[in-house]
């Protein structure tokens, strides 16, 4: 953890969530150490080095103590400001504690240099086991709900494993909690939305649906609001989903039973009809070229074939047939 007579931290790792907690728990150490705490930032990308070390070496003007912060320190610290840096870490600003805040870090001496008047903390992307505990934890010390270790791995289950995420679904489920309430499954599946990989499988049942419109605006939320590639997973869901009705559409045209076929895709409920039904409409050769354009489409995504385009057109394809 930081600490309040660190003047130089370095909060390293893709986990965002952690970095921030840090960066606020710092601040208000600082605030608790000085009275006050002047808060400056800087992106990395655009940050010159001079100004920064200007910053922390100048007095504050309504403050003891400042903080500065730069993100996307991958950028910052470089062959060419290292040495800047080196020089800063042998002799810091009292008055100031200067955050570097990057996805990845270089080690080298620099690093020894900064754990003499600061750290570098690590703030790597936890595990299931590591989120569940988080999660017991910060629900009844941040959120005033608890949580049993079994009902967090539920949780986990339906929003992964970003902290992030996690806090946000633990203060909505809190609330509906109340102050002291305990976080039920029941809760979790009430209030708590799917995780993209989910949602990216929902998709199947818009395709069937046969609405171009709502298909087309729901693929464009599952494709950008995360963080992660899902390119490949939702190509894998119309893949599969083409292919279920192929199978299904060969089955009907050799005369085999809805429900023979059904046993051999391993469908259930909806789905069943839904698949049986769009494989008669659009029969056995028009389900053979979709499930070989699918095939298709994943194969030029995977040698470099722009993705999103791809599989818009493929899901329009799909949808209209």
């Amino acid at each position: 953890m930081p600490t309040a007579e660190d003047r130089v931290v370095v909060l390293v790792g893709k986990e965002l969530f952690l970095r921030t907690e840090y960066t606020d728990y710092l601040r208000k150490l600082l605030k608790a150490a000085h009275g006050d705490c002047e808060f400056v930032k800087f992106e990395g990308e655009q940050a010159n080095p001079a100004e920064v070390l200007d910053e922390c070496r100048s007095f504050g003007l309504m403050a003891t103590h400042k903080l500065i912060v730069v993100d996307e320190a991958d950028s910052f610290v470089n062959t060419n400001t290292r040495p800047m840096l080196e020089r800063y870490c042998q002799s810091p600003s009292q008055q100031a504690t200067l955050v570097l805040r990057a996805n990845t870090w270089r080690t080298g001496n620099l690093d020894k240099l900064i754990e003499k008047i600061g750290a570098v903390i690590k703030c790597d992307e936890v595990d299931a086991d590591m989120a569940a505990k988080w999660a017991v934890r910060r629900a009844e010390k941040t959120h005033r709900a608890k949580i049993d270790l079994r009902t967090a791995y539920l949780l986990i289950e339906r929003s992964g494993c970003d902290l992030g995420r996690l806090d946000s679904d633990l203060g909505k489920l809190a609330a509906a909690a109340g102050e002291g309430g305990a976080i039920t499954p029941q809760l979790i599946n009430e209030l708590v939305g799917l995780t993209r990989e989910e949602d990216a499988w929902g998709l199947q049942s818009l395709v069937l649906a046969g609405d171009p419109a709502t298909l087309l605006k729901e693929l464009r939320v599952v494709m950008g609001n995360s963080k992660s590639d899902m390119s490949v997973v939702v190509c894998y869901a119309l893949t599969d989903l083409a292919r279920k009705l192929a199978w299904a559409a060969e089955g009907l045209g050799q005369r085999k039973s809805p429900v023979q076929i059904s046993k051999e895709l391993g469908l259930w409920n909806d789905a069943q009809g839904a698949i049986i039904d769009a494989a008669r409409r659009i029969g056995p050769a028009k389900a053979r070229r979709l499930f070989d354009r699918a095939i298709g489409v994943d194969a030029g995504i995977k040698s470099g074939l722009d993705a999103e385009i791809a599989i818009e057109t493929l899901a329009l394809e799909m949808v209209t047939a």
